[in-house]
């Protein structure tokens, strides 16, 4: 039992970070690819987090309320879903807006010079 996983880090490691890791990056990529605001990004990280403490409860008798645990769940899956977000944001600038923006890494764009 430590701060940031309950039952075991391996546990921890393939459910929480690489699952529902994955999951929070692509919900938010899904997110931003219609468009959809940034506060959506919130809600469904909040059920994400609750679908993955309910598996953690259930396959490896993790507390099924813990908030302390689903809040390091939800944070986790916050950063990874929000980082999915702007990188698919970038992504449509930088190609649906060429001619105005330019990408200057993974997760951000500017305004061409001269613009």
């Amino acid at each position: 039992m430590g701060l940031l996983w309950e039952t075991s880090f391996g546990a921890f490691l393939v459910l929480t970070v690489l699952l529902g890791g994955g999951g929070a990056w692509m919900t938010g990529r899904a997110i931003a690819r219609g468009w959809s605001p940034l506060p959506h990004l919130v809600v469904y990280m909040a059920l994400l987090a609750c679908g993955i403490r309910f598996l953690q409860f259930a396959l490896f008798q993790g507390t099924l309320l813990s908030i302390h645990y689903w809040i390091v769940t939800f944070v986790i899956y916050l950063i990874v879903g929000f980082a999915g977000w702007r990188h698919k944001r970038t992504g449509q600038m930088t190609t649906q807006y060429r001619w105005i923006y330019e990408r200057t890494g993974p997760f951000t764009w500017r305004e061409r010079a001269g613009t």
